[in-house]
């Protein structure tokens, strides 16, 4: 009877382990969705800053704690115009080319394909749904996956174990797979410096992800290259662009990895 009591608490030091680290995890996703989704409201900025400073006091490295350090003495403690302004420069400024955000544009440079779809099929799985008032990008987009993979952790930090699974899948399928190519264009952009910070935050917590979810990192790809001009295409290209359309129209895979199962369909609620 000891021996078995003594195991459960053994079982229950673990669970309040792992909770701990889901709260943590939930946390950073937290921080980074605040800076991909970046409103005029005072009061959910002045809370980005309390939670800088309060990540900086246990951060996951010496880089990570550096580069919270200098977001906290950067970052105006009152105002967010510097950080609108910045986040303007980077993704909306005419004047120099924009970092493009979602998973699909990574994967077949396009900005709705089929990581759009796989995470379409995943949100269907949960009781999480985008506020479309409040945010207008597509689902694949970092901001909007930071963001769900946060209030994600927190549902299993409060128990709901069944999002565990999903919170893995979404990581392994879709973050992993473009997270690293979005940091180095935002890190490398001469209008970055706010974000050049946090984008080493964001090198050191996705390397913490891999070593907890068990996930490797990606293989280095080409970076997929815009073509604006108006020059007529050449058939090969008519036709490969013809092939890929096609893939897209057949929507993901009926099984993305064994443990990571989507299924085809399209009947997803509609206020996503």
């Amino acid at each position: 009877m000891i021996k078995d009591k003594r195991l459960k608490q053994m079982d229950n030091n673990q669970m309040d382990k792992n909770q701990i680290i889901t709260k943590a995890r939930g946390l950073y996703y937290n921080l980074f969705a605040n800076f991909f989704i970046v409103t005029n409201d005072a009061k959910n900025y002045l809370g980005v800053i309390s939670l800088i400073n309060m990540l900086k006091e246990k951060s996951l490295d010496d880089n990570s704690q550096k580069a919270l350090e200098n977001l906290s003495n950067t970052l105006d403690p009152i105002s967010n115009v510097e950080l609108i302004q910045e986040y303007d420069d980077l993704f909306y400024s005419p004047m120099t080319k924009n970092i493009r955000l979602t998973a699909s544009f990574y994967d077949e440079g396009v900005e709705s394909g089929k990581k759009r779809v796989e995470m379409l099929q995943f949100i269907g799985k949960t009781k999480i749904r985008r506020d479309e008032k409040q945010f207008h990008e597509y689902e694949d987009s970092i901001g909007f996956i930071f963001s769900f993979l946060a209030e994600l952790c927190e549902l299993v930090a409060k128990g709901e174990k069944q999002y565990e699974n999903t919170i893995h899948c979404i990581f392994s399928e879709i973050l992993n797979d473009f997270a690293d190519e979005v940091a180095k264009v935002i890190y490398e952009h001469k209008s970055s410096k706010i974000y050049k910070q946090l984008m080493i935050v964001l090198h050191s917590f996705l390397e913490f992800e891999r070593l907890y979810l068990d996930v490797g990192k990606p293989k280095p790809r080409n970076m997929i290259k815009e073509d604006n001009s108006c020059e007529t295409i050449s058939d090969e290209e008519a036709q490969r662009r013809a092939k890929n359309k096609a893939l897209k129209a057949q929507g993901p895979k009926n099984q993305v990895d064994e443990s990571c199962p989507i299924d085809i369909a399209y009947d997803v609620e509609d206020s996503i």
